[in-house]
């Protein structure tokens, strides 16, 4: 049995994946408090493909839901892995406000609307305009 080398970080398993400060702004309908959990704290974002374990520079591959109807395409942020519904891609993420910053500003083309816990227990939705304006001050 190999050894684990000194000071490697162990992963979270997804069930840990959570953002507190975010899952009470939503309870309370806030979002002014959205905005400050958005910006200081991590967000649970599902993936088609997670990283490679062994790189740790490979954050994985970010799902997008495309309303096919219209072509719009929604971002789904959840403040905890177990509010990801089930019939969404299994992988899960949990990146930093730099992270979702520059996600939503590299797909500003094409993000029409972000939706935050969709699927509950408290789910918001919002333009990614405004999260982007959240996310600078």
């Amino acid at each position: 049995m190999a050894k684990k080398r000194a000071g490697a970080k162990k992963r979270p398993a997804p069930e840990e994946f959570r953002s507190e400060a975010l899952a009470q702004a939503l309870e309370k309908q806030d979002m002014a408090a959205v905005a400050l959990a958005l910006r200081n704290g991590n967000t649970v974002v599902p993936l088609i493909k997670p990283g490679a374990r062994d790189n740790p520079l490979d954050g994985g591959e970010v799902w997008t839901y495309r309303d096919p109807k219209s072509g719009d395409v929604a971002l789904l942020l959840f403040s905890d892995a177990t509010h990801k519904p089930a019939n969404l891609p299994p992988g899960v993420g949990i990146y930093s406000p730099a992270w979702l910053k520059s996600f939503l500003t590299t797909h500003s083309d094409t993000i029409t609307t972000v939706f935050l816990d969709i699927a509950g227990p408290h789910p918001m939705q919002a333009p990614p305009a405004e999260l982007l304006k959240a996310l600078d001050v």
